[in-house]
């Protein structure tokens, strides 16, 4: 054995307190342990008359702790298709008519008939089957340049909706017996709203295709998702319900979702303030925020007790532009990105 672990082994036994003889080496080394043990729990316990006290009093960090709310407007539309995706469905449509089977006309219109030559007039003016994607003959000597140049007007949907209405309200009025006015088909509701043309962050009739959210702005100019301080014996839940009635307002129509936060941010003070009397230092803000939906109705600022000046329904990308970079860092993830 090594002259070190010989050395070790000596000091350890005089260190060991004395037991009887009865009492194996094992249970002499497990009560020496308790003993030391005991020691030093009595001594921090009931310090003796020479013990110091640290003229520093220990002070516990405390967050408040703020329930918030992510109200969201779910898209109202579908979204805006892609310049890829606007070709290939337009390419569909040009492949749907290559391989439809050609229109016996001889079939249902007699040669030299006057229904035939109508056939044959309507035909030269359309030169297409499909009335949404202009004029294009899939049995003609250049059926092969059915390719669209970049930009062009034929491949947006608008355009396509136009056509289409267009073409029906040719139909309905040369079929009409009353020829004294013409009949109009109403054209579907735009995309752009008068919100958006307008710039109105107000309105929820805006970005029709994407989510919108509600942000509240206080008084000293902080944009923020609203939220306040948990009451006692309040849960997280009602809290966000209560926090949502008292900065927006009762007359919206909301459903909270689910009772657990979908996300939080902390938000430590520069200076933190302590309370020597409580022995807590107020470190700063931890806010959970629950996801609730709004049905019907709009926010309203007039009655709100938490000093809120004005309120936004903006996007994911517009909120990066309006609250701090710390703030947006916490929050991004828990937003939708259409």
């Amino acid at each position: 054995m090594a002259t070190g672990s010989n050395g070790a082994r000596r000091i350890a036994s005089l260190l060991r307190p004395k037991f009887e003889s009865g009492v194996c080496r094992s249970c002499q080394e497990t009560l020496g342990r308790r003993n030391y043990a005991s020691a030093a729990e009595s001594a921090a316990v009931s310090p003796g008359p020479s013990s110091k006290t640290s003229p520093f009093p220990v002070v516990k960090p405390v967050y408040t702790i703020n329930a918030g709310v992510v109200l969201t407007r779910p898209p109202q539309v579908t979204r805006d298709l892609e310049p890829f995706e606007k070709a290939y469905y337009f390419y569909q449509k040009r492949l749907n008519e290559r391989l439809a089977l050609p229109f016996t006309k001889y079939f249902y219109f007699k040669r030299g008939t006057p229904a035939d030559v109508d056939w044959k007039k309507k035909i030269e003016e359309r030169r297409t089957a499909a009335r949404d994607i202009g004029k294009y003959n899939a049995y003609s000597s250049d059926a092969w340049n059915d390719e669209l140049l970049l930009g062009a007007p034929e491949s947006e949907p608008e355009n396509q909706v136009e056509a289409l209405v267009q073409d029906a309200e040719s139909t309905a009025n040369a079929t009409s017996q009353d020829t004294s006015k013409t009949e109009e088909i109403p054209r579907p509701f735009p995309r752009i709203t008068e919100a958006d043309k307008q710039g109105d962050h107000r309105s929820l009739n805006r970005l029709l295709p994407r989510t919108l959210y509600l942000l509240v702005r206080s008084k000293q100019g902080f944009w923020k998702f609203p939220s306040s301080p948990v009451e006692a014996e309040e849960t997280l839940r009602e809290a966000a319900e209560r926090t949502l009635a008292q900065s927006a307002g009762v007359h919206m129509n909301t459903w909270m979702i689910g009772y657990h936060p979908a996300g939080h941010h902390v938000y430590n003070n520069r200076k933190p303030t302590i309370d020597q009397a409580a022995g807590i230092q107020h470190a700063g803000e931890k806010t959970f925020f629950m996801k609730s939906r709004i049905m019907t109705g709009q926010a309203d600022l007039s009655a709100n007790v938490q000093n809120l000046d004005d309120f936004k329904w903006l996007s994911k990308d517009e909120i990066s532009q309006h609250v701090g970079a710390q703030y947006y860092s916490n929050i991004k993830n828990m937003l939708a990105d259409r």
